[in-house]
């Protein structure tokens, strides 16, 4: 299983990134084994589309859930369309920690987009 993280810098062990679109990395984990791989989001830097753009990475990547602190309504539609789950960190501060609740069944599924979205920066 795969599942991708937002986060500010390009580590397990970073802060994690409140935003799915525009947040500045991504770590694809895999939470059996705490394995993980950073990547810089491609979407960040879209003029629009971001959203859309980052719920394509994550398709490609075959992630199976996104842990994120707010998913606007194209990532949403984006993401539910590909049959990726997403999930709201709640308290956790480090990338770590989300993995670590998210294992545990503490985290919120998200069942609706969590946010208006953003057209542009």
């Amino acid at each position: 299983m795969k599942i991708i993280i937002t986060a500010v810098s390009p580590s397990i062990d970073s802060n994690v990134d409140p935003r799915f679109g525009r947040g500045a990395n991504f770590v694809v984990v895999d939470p059996d084994t705490l394995s993980w791989q950073a990547h810089a989001n491609p979407g960040v830097g879209a003029s629009g589309g971001a959203g859309t753009r980052a719920a394509q990475f994550a398709a490609n990547q075959k992630a199976e859930a996104v842990l994120s602190g707010d998913f606007g309504p194209n990532a949403y539609n984006a993401l539910q369309a590909g049959g990726i789950k997403m999930y709201l960190f709640g308290n956790s501060r480090t990338g770590k920690e989300a993995v670590e609740l998210f294992k545990t069944g503490k985290l919120a599924l998200v069942s609706a987009p969590t946010g208006p979205g953003h057209h542009g920066h």
